[in-house]
């Protein structure tokens, strides 16, 4: 195998385990000196930036402290909004973890978007990360507005935009998103600006 091969390899046995933002920097789509870079062109202060680090982190902690593996759940935090998407096996699974993330401070609301459902596979996780991707690249390709302005999160091909944005970012968003293939539906859960 050829020594350029390598990375490709890396990649392809790490892309289900990296989020959308590693995959970005990984790919060489986003270049720049890392969270600076991110933090200097986001919408959010930098103190609610790192509030939404700390959210994301806190909450991973507790619901794996509290449900082990019996859930998967993801948390997403964008201007102290929280999305849960992932799945767990019963309702009272899935509000435990909700009340979970609500108890950790500076969260302002929770969307809870945990399916009742076995936990998805490992292919279906690559495939979801393989469509974010695909809509961030898009989104860069568009010009229409600054990429790190709006989250992409999919789950089971479900298309979650988050963000600080004009409603117009928002359709052009939604609309890049819904011809994206893959994408089974969109749901904003934007905060807007005007």
């Amino acid at each position: 195998m050829k020594n350029s091969n390598w990375g490709w390899l890396l990649l392809t046995l790490l892309l289900p385990a990296l989020s959308g933002c590693e995959v970005l920097v990984a790919t060489g789509i986003i270049t720049g000196v890392g969270t600076g870079l991110a933090v200097s062109e986001d919408r959010r202060t930098s103190g609610t930036f790192v509030e939404d680090e700390g959210i994301e982190l806190k909450s991973a902690k507790y619901i794996r402290e509290n449900l082990g593996t019996n859930v998967h759940a993801n948390v997403t935090s964008f201007n102290r909004n929280v999305l849960l998407t992932g799945e767990a096996p019963t309702e009272a699974m899935k509000k435990e973890v909700e009340n979970l993330v609500k108890g950790i401070n500076n969260v302002r609301n929770v969307t809870n978007e945990i399916t009742i459902a076995n936990a998805s596979s490992l292919i279906s996780r690559s495939n979801d990360t393989l469509i974010t991707m695909k809509i961030k690249g898009r989104f860069l390709d568009s010009g229409r507005f600054q990429i790190n302005h709006i989250k992409v999160v999919t789950e089971s091909g479900v298309v979650y935009l988050l963000g600080l944005v004009k409603r117009q970012e928002a359709e052009s968003a939604s609309e890049i998103a819904s011809s994206t293939s893959g994408a089974l539906k969109i749901v904003k859960v934007f905060e807007y600006l005007d």
